[in-house]
C-alpha cells in the first residue's frame, strides 16, 4: 500500500446540487426535479404504464420516457405542475418572508403522499 497520503477536501453541500456544481439556473432544475418525483412516483404507486400516464397527461409516451429518465430539458415547472394536477395532486404554491437566519431566499418543493 503506497505511504503516500491524498488530500481531500470537503465541501458542505448549499442543498442544491445544481448550485454546488455551479450549474446556471440552479434553483429552477432543482424545483423541477422535485415536481417530477413527485410525478413519477404517483404514476409508480398506481402502476400506471407509460401510455396510460401519457393519456392522462395529455403527452406522447416518449415525453413519458423522457419523465421517468429525468431528461427535463423542454418542461417548464408551470407544465410538471399541471401535470401534478393531471394526476388529481393539488399543487400549493406559498410565499413568505424569509428567516433572518436564513441570508438567501429560496424556493423549496415540498411533496406529501
Amino acid at each position: 500500500m503506497p505511504s503516500n497520503k491524498i488530500k481531500s477536501r470537503i465541501t458542505p453541500s448549499s442543498g442544491n446540487v445544481f448550485a454546488d456544481l455551479g450549474l446556471t439556473n440552479a434553483a429552477e432544475k432543482r424545483t423541477k426535479v422535485r415536481l417530477t418525483v413527485a410525478i413519477n412516483q404517483v404514476i409508480e404507486h398506481r402502476k400506471l404504464s407509460q401510455v396510460s400516464a401519457a393519456r392522462r397527461l395529455k403527452v406522447s409516451q416518449p415525453k413519458v420516457s423522457a419523465l421517468a429518465n429525468y431528461q427535463l430539458e423542454g418542461f417548464s415547472v408551470e407544465r410538471l405542475m399541471n401535470f401534478l394536477t393531471a394526476l388529481d395532486r393539488d399543487v400549493d404554491i406559498v410565499i413568505r418572508p424569509k428567516p433572518n437566519s436564513r441570508r438567501p431566499a429560496r424556493i423549496a418543493v415540498t411533496a406529501r403522499p
